[in-house]
């Protein structure tokens, strides 16, 4: 991991700043291919440690258990997607050329990044793909939430809603737009590659996303809706 690439996540993820040694830079490249190739069930510090050629002691050191691990993973990669989206729409004014910015950096995260040669990005794009909802539906989530442990996500919700709003500041669902534009395109990756009967073949899923966001902000709301049959009075009645 590059120093001017170096997310500042939040200190409640972690026991000791990873970030900060070059174990705990091991740890978190090891962390990411071990949960790629076995999972979140079957990940223990005990296997970690084993293919660090360390000890398990020394990974209690940075994370009490890897459920915070996960959550570190997670949130590094949203901090990255954050990075890139930034870079993507720097210099872009127009609204809808931003959109389409935004959401082709949401889909390229699942490529590797040539300026961090030692994180592997795809394989922790493939890790948060299958994982990274096992980081917030547990029971501790409201506590985790107020600890702080989702501000990257929130974050870069925050980011894409600004977008959002730019093409169309009176749309009043913004936020579920964009939570579920970022969960459409995990899911739209995650079945292609494991359930490709739920998609589509050849499916562009950064043009599907993007259909979907400005058919949303095109189409008008319920509310609006409602107040244009209200303000057109009630319906004529038929000549008998």
């Amino acid at each position: 991991m590059r120093p001017f690439l170096r997310p500042d996540l939040n200190n409640h993820l972690y026991l000791r700043d990873p970030q900060t040694t070059d174990l705990g830079r091991r740890v978190l490249a090891a962390s990411v291919q071990l949960f790629d190739e076995i999972g979140f069930e079957a990940f223990t510090f005990k296997k970690l440690a084993t293919l660090l050629g360390s000890t398990e002691a020394s990974v209690y050191r940075y994370f009490e258990n890897k459920h915070r691990l996960l959550t570190y993973l997670v949130s590094w990669h949203w901090s990255w997607l954050r990075f890139r989206m930034s870079v993507a729409l720097h210099n872009v004014s127009d609204p809808c050329q931003r959109l389409h910015h935004a959401l082709r950096a949401v889909c390229e995260a699942s490529t590797n990044d040539p300026a961090t040669p030692d994180f592997d990005e795809a394989a922790l794009y493939r890790v948060v793909m299958a994982e990274a909802s096992k980081a917030y539906l547990t029971k501790e989530v409201d506590a985790d939430n107020r600890a702080g442990l989702f501000r990257e996500y929130k974050r870069l919700v925050a980011d894409l809603v600004a977008v959002i709003q730019a093409v169309n500041p009176g749309y009043a669902h913004s936020h579920a737009l964009v939570s579920t534009l970022l969960e459409a395109a995990r899911n739209q990756f995650f079945y292609a590659q494991h359930l490709p009967s739920l998609t589509d073949p050849g499916e562009n899923v950064r043009c599907f996303l993007e259909h979907l966001a400005l058919a949303a902000l095109a189409a008008p709301t319920a509310a609006a809706t409602t107040a244009a049959a209200s303000d057109a009075g009630p319906p004529p009645v038929p000549l008998a």
